[in-house]
């Protein structure tokens, strides 16, 4: 029987899916994106499926792929999605199809316990303090227990903890065959098992990794494979440009001296000036970050000469010089002892990674490319390719001509594009040639939510638009208790918007919480927002900005208000985005129609669905900016967003909103009461 047929049978209201999976349901959406991959597995190749909220394209993707008998890569956008693949829907859909599949996890370096490593965290001085130390010793005691070796395993770990570099390794600081714990190491047990998968589910960041491993000439990390699925597709490009690029930072200098000081101390003591060669590069690191001491934090300079804009030519070119210096000083110094000890042997790629690096950015950027400065705590030299349509065309084409790939390549996520054709994605991805699907979600949007655009408000560039956002978003969550998401386009917007709702609550007296990004990680900062609603838990507001658009699953009353301060444009003045639209504008396309307009409809499709997450949700999305309905590309912008009921004045809203407060359930009974 054909693949097709095999997965229609699946899917069908009697299918084994039916009899086996609490309450699934026969959706015709789910079923031919089913089918559209089924064939594509078939002929070998590309698709690309935009599978709107309430689809169900996770199954609609791994059933047909299980039933293959082939190869099979999962990659997501995060570890937390891999986590519910691999631990929640593979298991579920392999012991419902009968089938002997082995399925396997794989992460990066960052997420296992190195053993070689933990012992020396211990002699961190400066690095961290006592709180830390009490925070080791639990790491300390679970290494000995643990089998797979992922720090998330630790209960309460903190995703964000200063502890997690120095217990684990990176590509640079790893021993590899050389580690005298190489055969115990966590990472090397989890490459051994993926390579004997069957299934294997990794993220984007991992799948570029290897990506980028490949092209220098060294080893891969992942197995090959028949079939390649990539789910929340629409994050590859940026995650990839990360990876295809080059960088260098300050912070990875401090890194490489602490490591050459303690290296050269344990093995090598006496043969050399080990703390002159550390402090010369740490000198070196620091003097490079003081030129830009007097640029505010969080800015991206732009770099189209010699010398980023803003900063001193002879002073950036000085410091510049001097980081080769120190680093080459260090590699000869390393390259007398390499013998001595296998530490070495990765000191010395390290130091002759970022002296090629310096004088690299002493040069002339790449054709096809940016380079700008991050400006933080430390500082981050990037230089980057536009989008990665190039490499991924050399991956899934990878014969010249050859219009068809070797292998079945699957793109989906719920947004991808604002246009039909999905050309916004397929275009920087390199994958013009694919098969495009769109798929509409289930939901019936004119009945679940409605849409309010406020009128008569200070424009989005007014320092006043966020305390009216706030004025706004305490009185509507007061009559709801909470359920409130607000999103943000910038952190500033967040911080003001946070600050003002927190002051307002505590003054009233009122029993709401008011989480704010970057509180508490994001994992815990969803969890005590979906408590906020039921019994026994205080009520909650949550404001968010960035990564809160898009990855938050909040179904059910915990969540029935979401707020937008802005429309989520591209800033004009990232080095990334003004390049961009330079390259459109030297071909002559107007940059704002194809480029501002586009990513702006995704980004703000993407945040709007954060509201209806399941066929009982009901709620309503509030986009706080007058421009949607005032200016001419607003039509366009509406028609990206789900087809919600439009309410035209505060009355309306409020008389929404009100029905919403009547109800503590989401029961599809209870809509009318939204009409």
């Amino acid at each position: 029987m054909s693949l097709p047929l095999l997965a229609a049978e699946a899917f069908a209201p009697d299918g084994v899916l039916s009899r086996v999976t609490l309450g699934f349901k026969a959706r015709a959406g789910q079923t031919e994106m089913a089918l559209a991959v089924s064939q594509a597995i078939e002929q070998g190749s590309v698709l690309v499926v935009e599978a709107g909220t309430g689809v169900g394209k996770t199954f609609s993707y791994l059933v047909p792929a299980l039933l293959s008998g082939k190869k099979v890569l999962v990659s997501t956008a995060t570890k937390a999605l891999q986590d519910q693949l691999f631990g929640r829907d593979l298991p579920g859909l392999v012991q419902a199809l009968e089938l002997p599949l082995v399925c396997r996890v794989l992460k990066g370096r960052g997420s296992y316990l190195c053993l070689q490593r933990l012992p020396l965290a211990r002699h961190s001085a400066g690095v961290i303090g006592y709180a830390e130390m009490a925070v080791l010793a639990r790491i300390e005691q679970w290494a000995t227990q643990t089998q797979s070796g992922e720090i998330a395993e630790i209960p309460g770990m903190d995703e964000r903890s200063a502890l997690i570099p120095l217990v684990t390794s990176t590509r640079e600081n790893c021993l590899g065959s050389q580690c005298p714990q190489f055969k115990a190491c966590h990472v090397n047990k989890a490459r051994r098992e993926a390579l004997l998968a069957d299934v294997l589910v990794i993220n984007h960041h991992l799948f570029f990794a290897d990506m980028a491993v490949r092209e220098s000439g060294m080893a891969e990390l992942l197995p090959a494979f028949d079939i390649a699925i990539f789910d929340e597709a629409h994050q590859m490009n940026e995650t990839g440009i990360q990876f295809l690029g080059q960088h260098l930072a300050t912070g990875q200098l401090l890194d490489f001296s602490r490591d050459l000081l303690a290296s050269g101390l344990q093995h090598a003591r006496g043969l050399h000036d080990w703390p002159a060669l550390a402090q010369g590069v740490e000198i070196a690191a620091r003097n490079l970050r003081l030129v830009a001491s007097k640029v505010p934090l969080g800015s991206k300079l732009r770099w189209r000469g010699p010398v980023p804009e803003g900063l001193a030519s002879p002073a950036w070119s000085l410091a510049l010089e001097a980081v080769h210096t120190a680093g080459h000083s260090a590699q000869k110094a390393l390259e007398m002892v390499r013998e001595t000890a296998p530490d070495f042997d990765r000191l010395i790629a390290r130091a002759e990674t970022f002296c090629s690096r310096a004088r690299g950015f002493s040069a002339v950027a790449a054709p096809e490319s940016v380079r700008w400065l991050d400006v933080t705590s430390q500082l981050r030299l990037v230089e980057s390719p536009l989008d990665v349509a190039l490499a991924m065309q050399a991956l899934v084409y990878p014969q010249e001509g050859r219009a068809t790939p070797q292998k079945t390549w699957v793109f989906t996520s719920a947004t991808l594009a604002a246009d039909a054709q999905l050309r916004g994605f397929t275009e920087p991805m390199g994958l013009q040639q694919a098969q495009v699907l769109q798929v509409g979600s289930p939901f019936d949007f004119a009945q679940q939510a409605a849409l309010y655009v406020p009128k008569g408000w200070p424009l989005p560039g007014d320092p006043a638009h966020s305390e009216q956002v706030a004025r706004f978003v305490a009185s509507a969550a007061s009559c709801l208790q909470g359920r409130t998401l607000v999103l943000t386009t910038s952190l500033k917007a967040m911080r003001t918007v946070g600050e003002h709702l927190q002051v307002h609550f505590e003054a009233t007296g009122e029993p709401i919480d008011v989480l704010v990004q970057g509180q508490w990680p994001k994992r815990e900062l969803m969890r005590r927002f979906s408590q906020g609603a039921s019994v026994g838990h205080r009520a909650c507001v949550l404001v968010g900005s960035a990564s809160f658009w898009e990855g938050v699953d909040i179904p059910g009353a915990a969540l029935q208000l979401v707020v937008i301060d802005k429309l989520p444009f591209p800033p004009p003045r990232d080095p990334l985005v003004e390049a961009r639209a330079n390259r459109l504008e030297a071909t002559g396309r107007n940059p704002f129609q194809h480029y501002f307009l586009p990513e702006t409809a995704v980004a703000l499709k993407q945040g709007a669905g954060r509201l209806i997450r399941r066929e009982s949700d009901v709620g309503i999305l509030v986009v706080c900016d007058s421009r949607l309905l005032s200016m001419g590309y607003g039509r366009q912008l509406l028609n990206a967003l789900p087809p919600m009921r439009r309410l035209g004045s505060e009355a309306d809203f409020q008389s929404a909103l009100d029905a919403l407060t009547k109800t503590s359930t989401t029961d599809l009974t209870e809509l009318c009461h939204l009409r």
